[in-house]
């Protein structure tokens, strides 16, 4: 295991700490992961290797949930995600805040038990990558906030005409 606390810089190292992440999580499994951003513009989740290390991870009894102010775009941005999804909509969930102005959401991945990334400045890829307990019971207690205000989202298949 690296050391309790990573710190990122930049967008690459934004990018490479959400990489490194879901391999670890598809390594030593985790029942569930959040993911927190405004609309997850800037995540590698149409990467091949993010989306194998999520069907990795995606076994029976596993929880995948996306907090979202708007999943306006995603389909557009995220077309290998998005079939990965339907294939596994049964571990993933979809919230929206959609009252959360611009920038009120964490940017944040919760791995309980195995790692935490969380950028505090979006606009300047201020953040760190932590395996500490400490920080992931209060970015829980973060997910949790924002949780209750959330409502479901963005369902894997459009039904109707």
């Amino acid at each position: 295991m690296s050391s309790p606390h990573l710190h990122i810089g930049t967008r690459n190292e934004f990018h490479d700490a959400l990489r490194t992440a879901f391999a670890e999580i598809a390594d030593v499994g985790c029942r569930e992961v959040w993911l927190c951003d405004d609309d997850f513009a800037d995540w590698p989740l149409n990467e091949r290797a993010v989306v194998e290390n999520l069907t990795r991870w995606a076994k029976s009894h596993r929880k995948l949930t996306l907090i979202a102010r708007t999943f306006e775009e995603f389909a557009g941005r995220y077309p290998r995600w998005i079939e990965w999804r339907r294939q596994w909509s049964h571990v993933v969930e979809c919230r929206s805040l959609a009252e959360a102005e611009a920038g009120d959401l964490p940017v944040l991945l919760l791995a309980p038990g195995v790692v935490t990334v969380r950028l505090f400045d979006a606009v300047n890829y201020r953040g760190s990558v932590s395996h500490d307990v400490a920080d992931e019971v209060q970015n829980r207690e973060l997910v949790d906030a924002v949780l209750q205000r959330s409502i479901e989202a963005f369902p894997a298949t459009i039904l109707g005409l």
